[in-house]
């Protein structure tokens, strides 16, 4: 069921208004605050900012320039366990708020880029669930079908985008709390690679795996909060710096062949949900049809080190953020969250050791399975239950919820939550993309690909998707190199590229365009490649895959008169590789006729 909005609530679409004189942001947030009293039933907020509250955001608008601002009078959300000044934090415990006196890093980023926060909204307390049903501000409800469950525990902040109360949110993802919520409300939820987004002013659920998440309408939006959000926080222990790979810069739709990893039929579970499993199946088909590859990846590891998040020693982290309050007043918890998070005062150190050692064991197994495709693609969720369904056996079904999600962070991977589908049962349906730490843009680019081929509406909006088709630009943490010589497999200096990590891509030809020369000295004997677009020939060439991380010591090594330089292949593409300084070829033998150097080497 969609919801008829006064007008489109992406970013793109609010600042053409504003550039253009069609709306001002008074006006977007009146109307901002008149649909949020149609919705009181939805329990989306914890604190709905005021008019006085907001003003002096308004205010400092004035003396902000659109044009330089990214965020400029963009309404966004935040879940209340992430601090916003002067404004209570409660994490969805009356007993344990408090008035921070400035604002999470991330919020301040935001609000620096013009942003303007519409309120706190509900979540499952202490970010302890999957669902959104365990708060004492109410369920809240799901955007489409109100008798279901938002998903959480970010259950406000994804139902504040889906009905159009915020262009934008944050969230916090644990387990799965960025994903969830994204699925059931037909949003893109980014869960950033762990350091990413600074986690200063944030409540913490498990201190060592907290993640603050993005829930927009498309991945255009994702994208920008992502860069204006992230820097490297030398307040926050768990920051990290992001490499070259992964800037802004390389954000946009992946072009070319894809090799997507999917789970085997017989590791599948949708718990009985008929509507889900076809929904799945149709979305593997429609990908097919855009010319993806699907690899079997097996579920096995990644599912048991999801069991560790609640089964092992982490629930003792979740007690250490809760231990003053659940010590001194358990029962001001809401007992669904008491009952998990207690456990955790017994644990034994020697359990958390033990643990690490099997994760350590498990993710080296799933990082190789990764290395082998472009990413992974799971179902969100299997299923989606009514809250009556919720409530009746909650820690079951919370349990189920999280079959494809509680690993992510333990394992110290990316991922963004795509929808996809919408079902039968009026529900959406999504699929998440999973990637090494750190491959945040190159998931973006594959997920706005992903997206774009299904005809689907922006939360539950009447607007269709606009996202420009705009090709990403190198996202890739590997650079393919040409070599023609003594790099080539099986000769004396292929070590070079071993030793970086580097694997064979390709063994093809040069257009036809170069002459090879065999170069004097040595060893080992090298050949020279020169351009000559008049009496060239095609040259037999391999193509490696090297990570960036390694290319400039491989460069620097490289003597003279040789160096990288591009190189044009035989389909047309181009690639750096090795090229010849014209000089050197006047004391060289051309062997351009043998087609190549191993032909060359094993001349008669």
């Amino acid at each position: 069921m969609t919801t008829a909005f006064p007008y489109e609530m992406t970013i793109s679409a609010l600042r053409s208004a504003y550039l253009g004189g069609s709306l001002t942001t008074e006006q977007v947030m009146q109307t901002i605050r008149k649909r949020a009293s149609e919705y009181e039933d939805h329990n989306i907020w914890i604190h709905l900012l005021s008019e006085a509250e907001q003003a002096l955001y308004f205010d400092r608008l004035q003396k902000l320039e659109i044009e330089q601002h990214p965020l400029w009078g963009i309404p966004f959300a935040i879940k209340d366990n992430i601090d916003l000044n002067e404004i209570p934090t409660t994490a969805a415990c009356i007993e344990f708020a408090y008035t921070p006196t400035s604002s999470a890093t991330v919020v301040e980023r935001l609000i620096a880029a013009g942003a303007i926060p519409v309120g706190k909204t509900n979540l499952d307390q202490f970010a302890t669930g999957l669902n959104g049903t365990r708060s004492p501000w109410g369920a809240c409800r799901n955007a489409f079908e109100p008798d279901y469950i938002s998903g959480g525990s970010s259950s406000g902040s994804a139902v504040s985008v889906a009905l159009g109360l915020a262009s934008f949110s944050l969230g916090t993802d644990t387990a799965g709390s960025g994903r969830v919520p994204a699925c059931f409300n037909n949003l893109i939820g980014l869960k950033p690679s762990r350091g990413l987004l600074s986690t200063k002013g944030l409540v913490p659920a498990c201190r060592s795996l907290d993640c603050i998440t993005v829930f927009a309408c498309d991945t255009d939006d994702a994208n920008l909060v992502l860069s204006v959000a992230e820097a490297y926080d030398a307040d926050d222990e768990y920051s990290r710096n992001n490499p070259f790979q992964n800037q802004q810069r390389h954000y946009g739709e992946r072009q070319g062949p894809l090799k997507i990893g999917v789970i085997p039929d017989q590791q599948l579970n949708f718990f009985g949900d008929q509507a889900y499993q076809q929904a799945y199946y149709d979305t593997l088909r429609q990908l097919e049809t855009d010319g993806i590859e699907f690899v079997e990846v097996d579920y096995q590891p990644f599912a048991e080190a999801a069991r560790l998040l609640y089964e092992g020693p982490w629930v003792a982290e979740r007690y250490l953020a809760t231990q003053p309050l659940i010590d001194d007043n358990p029962q001001a918890l809401y007992p669904v969250v008491r009952e998990i998070i207690e456990p955790g005062k017994s644990l034994q150190a020697s359990s958390l050791f033990e643990a690490q050692y099997r994760l350590s064991g498990l993710k080296a197994i799933c990082d190789r399975q990764l290395a082998a495709v472009d990413c992974l693609l799971t179902p969100t969720a299997g299923t989606c239950f009514t809250i009556e369904q919720m409530l009746e056996e909650p820690i079951l079904r919370n349990s189920q919820l999280g079959y494809y999600t509680n690993f992510m962070n333990l394992l110290d991977l990316a991922s963004v939550a795509v929808p996809t589908q919408m079902t039968d049962t009026g529900l959406p349906f999504g699929i998440t993309l999973v990637g090494d730490a750190f491959t945040d843009r190159a998931l973006l680019s594959i997920a706005k690909r992903i997206h774009r081929q299904f005809e689907l509406k922006l939360g539950a909006s009447q607007y269709e998707l606009q996202s420009e088709s705009q090709p990403s630009v190198g996202n890739n943490s590997e650079i393919d190199v040409v070599v023609c010589g003594a790099h080539l497999q099986g000769l004396p200096l292929n070590w070079q590229l071993t030793e970086r990590g580097a694997t064979l891509k390709a063994k093809t030809e040069t257009a036809p365009i170069y002459r090879m020369y065999a170069l004097p000295g040595g060893p080992p004997a090298r050949p020279g490649l020169i351009l000559d677009e008049v009496e060239g020939a095609a040259i037999e060439v391999e193509v490696w895959s090297m990570p960036q991380s390694q290319f400039g010591s491989f460069v620097a090594a490289i003597p003279s008169p040789l160096g990288i330089g591009k190189l044009q292949l035989a389909d047309g593409s181009e690639a750096s590789g090795f090229i010849c300084e014209p000089y050197a070829i006047s004391k060289a033998e051309e062997i351009t006729g043998y087609g190549g150097w191993k032909a060359y080497l094993n001349r008669p």
